[in-house]
């Protein structure tokens, strides 16, 4: 009963050190929000210099994609419940699945995921960037289709604009960078290659979700995508050292004289038994000598 005691209590404060680092995430980007919310100058100047890059690479899709696919009202509508709902539901979701059924990939992805999010808000309060419905010329399709949905629109956006939302957080794109997170998870918990391929097509709609509602650059994707996979990578391979380090130190160690004196027991052991030592008859023993009956 005490060690059930000893077990739960060290269950308990694991959820809430768990819960804690979720808490402060959210103090982080409330901070970012409050630091950075109104500084539209240096935000409009960014997002312009990475439209031009995109220029430069012929990648610059956004304002394509997002007058082709906004006036027709199904896809804007699902396109606008996707990005408001989708990095929230599905990615805290599989968070709370690993830590109770997967605790050995948990640790490794939950430090990528919240080592991902903290250097992103270290970029949106370095690197404030506006998304390209702040820019003008792109329709805000989330703002558009507010009728359908609990979102604002466009005029109370403006009103409460610090109230609801980091507006110039859009380098890196985190919802991109969440949903690959997400992707990478479902592609390990997996065995069947199909099914690695499908899991991946989650970050692929909210790619293309982010960019045809104006709210993110492609480029924004790209490095949202990135931060998450550097990420991964090292908390990946620091979990892998850590690990082989506490094998080797719960490894019992063999005296190396030990290990030659049972080596060499094993060595006669598989010698054949001597004649002497066997159980013959006596004729056998001399031939010479007649057997009896």
């Amino acid at each position: 009963m005490v060690g059930r005691d000893a077990e739960g209590n060290f269950a308990r404060r694991a959820a809430l050190r768990e819960i804690a680092l979720v808490i402060v995430l959210y103090a982080a980007y409330s901070a970012t929000r409050f630091v950075v919310g109104g500084d539209w100058g240096a935000a409009r100047h960014h997002a312009l210099d990475i439209l031009e890059v995109e220029r430069f690479l012929h990648i610059d899709v956004e304002h394509q994609i997002n007058h082709a696919i906004t006036p027709i009202t199904p896809l804007a509508v699902f396109s606008a419940y996707w990005y408001a709902t989708m990095h929230f539901i599905v990615t805290w979701t599989v968070l709370v699945v690993l830590y109770i059924r997967r605790p050995t990939l948990y640790r490794p992805a939950r430090t990528a995921l919240f080592a991902a999010t903290f250097i992103a808000l270290l970029g949106y309060m370095f690197y404030p960037t506006a998304p390209p419905r702040l820019t003008g010329g792109y329709i805000d399709t989330v703002a558009a289709t507010s009728q359908y949905g609990w979102w604002p629109s466009a005029a109370e956006q403006t009103q409460n604009a610090s109230a609801v939302t980091n507006q110039v957080a859009a380098m890196p794109s985190m919802h991109v960078g969440w949903a690959f997170w997400v992707s990478l998870v479902l592609a390990c918990l997996t065995r069947r290659r199909w099914l690695k391929v499908v899991a991946f097509g989650y970050v692929a709609t909210t790619t293309a979700v982010v960019v045809l509602t104006a709210n993110h650059w492609l480029l924004d994707a790209v490095a949202g995508g990135g931060l998450v996979l550097v990420c991964w990578w090292a908390a990946s391979a620091q979990y892998r050292s850590a690990t082989s380090a506490a094998r080797q130190r719960t490894a019992i160690a063999v005296p190396e004289d030990y290990a030659l004196t049972a080596a060499e027991n094993r060595a006669q052991s598989d010698l054949p038994e001597p004649p002497e030592a066997r159980d013959v008859p006596v004729h056998e023993r001399d031939p010479g000598r007649p057997s009896s009956g």
